[in-house]
Parts: C-alpha cells; sequence; structure tokens
C-alpha cells in the first residue's frame, strides 16, 4: 500500500499491524477519466476501489436510478466483493484516482477481522457503534487530573466513641448520611456505618445503649485534601472500601469521599453540578450552578459519553435549575396548585444546549392568584438569568396564553384538533412534547388526555399535522451524495426535524403517550407500526445528526444548525450521507401512510 494512504479512517483503523501490511504490499492506483465506467453490471467483484480524489455514480443498470455518489475517502463496490458480481454501474463524474485493493485481500481481512467486517453492515446502528468504540479511546487527563477540594467532598459527621448505638443512629437519620467517624482520645479515627449499626444490632447481640467506640472499624483509610482523585479511587479498590476520610494538611477532619460519588466525578462531573443546584438557597447561587452547565457538556462530549446520556443527563440538570427556580420564586401557597410544564426540545428530554424558554402553566380551576402574572414574568425573567434566552415566538409563563387552569387547557387543545390549521399545528405540536418539571405534576392531564382523545387514530387532523415533516427537502443531491450551500448542511431542517415531527405525528395516531423521541420510536416499534429497523436507524440517524451539531456547536457556533461537511472526516460523511437516505425513506412512508401529495 502506498505510504500517502491514510489507515487512520475507518474502517482501516482497526487492521493489525500484519494485516495493514498486507494491504500496503497488495494495493494498486489506477486513474479514469471522466465518463468511465469503473463498473458494468454483472461485472465479477475482484477489487475494492477507494477514491483519492474526483467523484463517482452509482446507478441502475438502465441508467435511470441514481443510488449515491462517492467522493475523497469513500470506497465501493463492497456487495460485489462479497456476493460475486455487482448490481449497479459505477462511472465517474470527473477525472478520478482511485487506491485498488484486490478481492481476495479484502476477502481475507474481512472474514478474520470483526471489526472491519461489522463495519461494512448495512445496518445504520451497527455502523455507528463501532464509530462510537472508536471515539471512547479518547484522553481521560482531566479526570486523572481533578484535585479532592470542597466543591466534590461531602461533609463528615463526627461523634466521641461514647456517643451511644441508637444515639448516633438519629443522627445520622437526622444528616442524611451513611457513616460517622469516631474520634478517640489517643488521636485515632474510626468509622461506624450503617451496616457495622445492623451487624452489632442484629447479628451481635449488642445493646442499642453500647457505645459506638466498641464497634467502629479502625483505623480509616484517608486521603489529603488536594491531593488527586485518581489516587483515592486507587486507595479504595486497593483497601477494598468504600469510604475514605479526607484530612486537612494538620490531620484534621475536611470531609468524606464514597465510591458511587468519585465514579460519577470521574464518568460525568455532574455530581457536582447537583449538589450546587440542591444548596441554592438564592437566585444568584443559582445562577453560579447553572453557569457550569456548559463545561458539564464539554466534559462528557470530549470523553466519548453517548450521545442519548448526555441528553438524558442534561435535561435532568435543566429540570433540577428550573424547578429550584419554581420554588425560589412561587409562594410556597400556591406551588401545589398548579404545574410547570416545559416544552420542545427540553420536553422531549433532547436538550443538550441551553436553547430558548418553551414553557407554560397549569392552574388548579379553584386557584385565586391575584399576583400570578407578576410571578411569572419575574419568573420568566430568571430564567434569562440563568442562560435561557426569551422564546422568539413568546411561548413563555410571562405570556398570558401559556397560563390558563386545567379547564381551559383541556378546551385549548380540543379547539386547536378541530381548527387544524397552520398556527394551531404549531401549537399542537408544542404542546405535544409537554413534560411536567415542578407543581402538581397531575395537572399535566389537562393537556395530554384532550391530545389523545382528539388525536388518536384521528387521520383528517393528522393529514395537516404531518406536513412539516414533509416542507423540508432532504439534504442529498440527484446523486445521492450530501447537498450544502454556502452556509453549509442544515441539519435541524433536513435530519432532525422531519424525524422529531414525524414520529411525533405517529405517536399522536398510536396514543403513545411518551414526548422523548427515542422512547416513542421504542413504543412504535413495539406496536407494530413501525419495523424494529426502521425504528433503530432513525434513532441512530437522530443521535448522529445531534452529535454531529453538538461538535459544531462546541466549537463556537452555538445557535447554529449548518454542518461544514469538509471539516467531516470521509467515515462521518458516509454514516450522514446513511442517515439522510434513512429521513429520505421515513418521509417517503409518512406521505403514503397519511396520504399527503405535493
Amino acid at each position: 500500500m502506498p505510504e500517502p494512504f491514510d489507515t487512520s479512517h475507518a474502517p482501516f483503523d482497526c487492521l493489525t499491524a500484519s494485516q495493514v501490511k498486507q494491504c500496503r504490499q497488495a494495493l494498486d492506483v489506477a486513474y479514469f477519466r471522466r465518463g468511465d465506467t469503473l463498473i458494468q453490471p454483472g461485472d465479477t467483484g475482484e477489487q475494492l476501489f477507494i477514491i483519492i480524489k474526483g467523484s463517482v455514480e452509482e446507478v441502475s443498470e438502465d441508467g435511470k436510478e441514481v443510488f449515491s455518489h462517492y467522493t475523497t475517502d469513500d470506497l465501493f463496490d463492497v456487495p460485489a466483493l462479497l456476493n460475486g458480481t455487482a448490481k449497479h454501474q459505477y462511472r465517474a463524474l470527473e477525472d478520478t484516482l482511485c487506491h485498488l485493493l484486490p478481492a481476495e485481500v479484502f476477502l481475507a481481512i474481512y472474514h478474520h477481522n470483526h471489526a472491519f467486517r461489522g463495519y461494512f453492515d448495512t445496518n445504520l446502528q451497527r455502523r455507528q457503534t463501532l464509530m462510537v468504540q472508536a471515539r471512547q479511546q479518547q484522553n481521560l487527563a482531566e479526570f486523572m487530573l481533578t484535585r479532592i477540594d470542597d466543591s466534590n467532598i461531602q461533609p463528615a459527621l463526627c461523634v466521641t466513641p461514647d456517643v451511644p448505638l441508637h444515639v448516633a443512629t438519629a443522627q445520622m437519620k437526622a444528616e442524611r448520611c451513611d457513616c460517622a467517624l469516631v474520634d478517640y482520645e489517643n488521636g485515632e479515627c474510626g468509622i461506624i456505618t450503617r451496616t457495622n449499626l445492623l451487624h452489632a444490632l442484629v447479628l451481635e447481640g449488642y445493646d442499642q445503649s453500647v457505645p459506638v467506640g466498641e464497634v467502629a472499624t479502625r483505623p480509616v483509610i484517608s486521603v489529603e485534601h488536594g491531593d488527586f482523585l485518581f489516587h483515592a479511587m486507587i486507595k479504595m479498590t486497593r483497601q477494598r472500601v468504600k469510604r475514605v476520610r479526607v484530612v486537612d494538611g494538620e490531620g484534621k477532619t475536611a470531609g468524606m469521599l464514597d465510591l458511587p460519588q468519585v465514579l460519577s466525578l470521574f464518568s460525568t462531573h455532574s455530581h457536582v453540578l447537583n449538589l450546587q443546584i440542591a444548596r441554592a438557597q438564592t437566585i444568584d447561587e443559582l445562577v453560579i450552578a447553572a453557569n457550569s452547565q456548559s463545561k458539564l457538556v464539554h466534559t462528557l462530549f470530549n470523553n466519548g459519553i453517548h450521545t442519548r446520556f448526555v441528553m438524558q443527563l442534561i435535561a435532568t440538570v435543566n429540570e433540577q435549575i428550573m424547578e429550584k427556580a419554581f420554588r425560589l420564586l412561587v409562594p410556597e401557597a400556591y406551588q401545589s396548585q398548579c404545574c410547570l410544564v416545559v416544552m420542545g426540545s427540553e420536553g422531549r428530554g433532547e436538550q443538550v444546549l441551553k436553547t430558548d424558554q418553551d414553557n407554560a402553566l397549569i392552574l388548579a380551576d379553584d386557584l385565586n392568584w391575584p399576583d400570578c402574572q407578576q410571578v411569572m414574568e419575574t419568573f420568566s425573567h430568571t430564567l434569562y438569568q440563568l442562560g435561557y434566552p426569551p422564546c422568539p415566538g413568546n411561548v413563555m409563563v410571562s405570556n398570558p396564553k401559556w397560563v390558563k387552569t386545567a379547564a381551559q387547557w383541556q378546551q385549548t387543545v380540543r379547539n386547536l384538533a378541530q381548527s387544524a390549521n397552520h398556527q394551531s399545528v404549531m401549537d399542537l405540536a408544542i404542546l405535544a412534547d409537554s413534560q411536567p418539571i415542578a407543581g402538581d405534576l397531575s395537572l399535566i392531564d389537562a393537556i395530554h388526555t384532550p391530545l389523545n382523545d382528539t388525536l388518536t387514530d384521528n387521520m383528517l387532523t393528522l393529514n395537516t399535522f404531518v406536513r412539516p415533516a414533509l416542507a423540508f427537502r432532504v439534504p442529498l443531491t440527484v446523486f445521492g451524495s450530501l447537498k450544502s450551500s454556502k452556509e453549509g448542511l442544515d441539519i435541524k431542517k433536513g435530519g432532525i426535524f422531519p424525524i422529531v415531527h414525524g414520529v411525533r405525528t405517529m405517536s399522536l395516531e398510536k396514543g403513545v403517550r411518551h414526548t422523548n423521541t427515542f422512547e416513542r420510536l421504542e413504543q412504535l416499534a413495539k406496536l407494530g407500526a413501525l419495523a424494529e429497523e426502521t425504528a433503530d436507524n432513525l434513532s441512530e440517524a437522530l443521535k448522529l445528526f445531534i452529535r454531529l451539531r453538538l461538535r459544531q456547536q462546541l466549537s463556537g457556533e452555538p445557535q447554529s444548525n449548518y454542518l461544514d461537511v469538509s471539516q467531516l472526516p470521509s467515515s462521518e460523511r458516509d454514516l450522514l450521507r446513511h442517515g439522510l437516505h434513512v429521513v429520505k425513506k421515513f418521509k417517503e412512508s409518512l406521505a403514503f401512510h397519511y396520504h399527503v401529495r405535493d
């Protein structure tokens, strides 16, 4: 294989050293002029083509149907190598230079390298899984260098050895901790846990009045304040303990660390943020916690955490922030008589970076709250302080349109379903993703129940409802390659929105109450409304689109939905093209199912 060939790209990045050498010795180079035919239908598969420069189109035998378009670093025709003969025609659209890998070499590697073989599985989920596995081999230096400080340790409950067991148990319950440190007069320190107490009282028959000093475990494994968290985890593992005492420079107790907490810190850093939110007593303290969220997103993404997990975690953090703001601002007397609802990507649990506010309020029918409007205006302004910009469409609790009693919401949903015009469809789509996060959560039935009652199997209304999913063209050329404008490829209009809204429509038809798109897909597959493979491919395509957009947003364009396709490696361009073809087929099935014609 000539040296210019880059084996760092999938699927060649999973070859062994001997397989790389085998390829290097067998690879040849060929040049094709514009219009040349590289493969004819019926040709025996003799070699794998890997484009160095130029472009090739794949067409049907009669030349009337274009299946795909290949460019730099793309490869073809694997089916011909595996099946023996080519089904389609491949012709050069411009002067093209290719690497040629003999079939016998390709097949030898294919049959002996599981990861290499798996890459050519046509199932999008399988191919993206391989990509994710490759990305997870990333540098964990950030975690290795994280130090033990006040932001990540827990307060320690300290007792003297003469405290009776029942008193120590009561103190642990009051402090909501599962252990206590026992300070002896000679300076030694012990520890008593819930397990110690259970064994002492039940198995060993100690009386509740026995001093804790008699049953405490000692000495306690300790680490120093300022040491590396990684060292604390190693010490826990070696000593087979779940907790360590943190001491200051003078050897005095500074706090505690437990193994689940350390593992949480190493995996996401989310534990610290959750503690900051929970401990916030003022809006200013909550702002400080909310400002840490972007760092969490960077950490999760840069360390290869699965996209769906990132979305779930960030959605949970957002809910905690908004719920805390709700409890700080709404008078306690009214909190149990109303329900704060989030919608849009936050309602679906698919928000990663902070986006516009999309929320509503449901009031109990008998609630008398004169200052409601003023409090809601303050709440919307507070969310802005916390990093959630106002909604351009004014879908916020500061807008009286989105604050109604339960009975009013029920009637509103029914009216929207009956009118089924452009604006009502938009409002129904917003409400279909509503998720309660604070107050009396049961009040959400005022929205969900009439939605299901009026739209389940209502094909006439759904015919109008589904149309926005079909409004934007999939960004693929007539040759099946990626289509990009000067701004880039709009992945929201071309990929994300058609999946989200199409799946939303089908879920309303089938009475699926889940708001998360991935959960909706799972339920639709269980109900037989979607083939399982189709649901899996749509799920993987959506995760891919969100991940690619997030990576670009983290690089400096936080509000952009455009992808710079030229910056993507060939393996990701291939996945993106595959994912968009999945969207194209899905839109075709939606149009057929709901009888929508152009």
